[in-house]
């Protein structure tokens, strides 16, 4: 039998060797902390990466929401909340990155309407490979 998923996936995009980039891992880390107790109950779990790809889509399932963790360098300081609907993104020649619409726009082609989804998007100001979190 397979475990249901959790209810609420927060997923951390970006790179912990480069400054602010790792602000969405850094939030799920802190947030992994606070919020012990849901993901040990199953509520609530929490995935980072380096980008969103396409193989991605597969984590929606089940879902009751998502929410997508990023640094910015255009959000109000010191952080956006947004609704994000499906919508494809420019046609490119790999599949190497996505923007959480393209990806809940791949989720809604392949197996149908996507669960609610919304973008944190943490002001940063420092992008630098080797530079810590500003």
């Amino acid at each position: 039998m397979t475990a249901r998923p959790a209810g609420v996936l927060v997923v951390g995009v970006g790179n912990p060797s480069r400054g602010d980039d790792a602000l969405g891992p850094a939030f799920v880390e802190r947030a992994g902390a606070a919020l012990a107790a849901e993901v040990a109950r199953g509520e609530l779990e929490l995935l980072t990466d380096f980008q969103l790809q396409v193989e991605h889509a597969l984590d929606l399932q089940g879902r009751a929401r998502v929410v997508f963790v990023d640094a910015s360098v255009s959000a109000a300081a010191p952080f956006a909340y947004a609704a994000v609907a499906p919508a494809a993104g420019p046609p490119a020649y790999t599949t190497h990155a996505m923007s959480p619409a393209a990806l809940l726009a791949t989720y809604r082609d392949v197996v149908g309407p996507p669960p609610p989804a919304f973008v944190l998007a943490i002001r940063g100001e420092g992008f630098e490979l080797g530079a810590p979190l500003s």
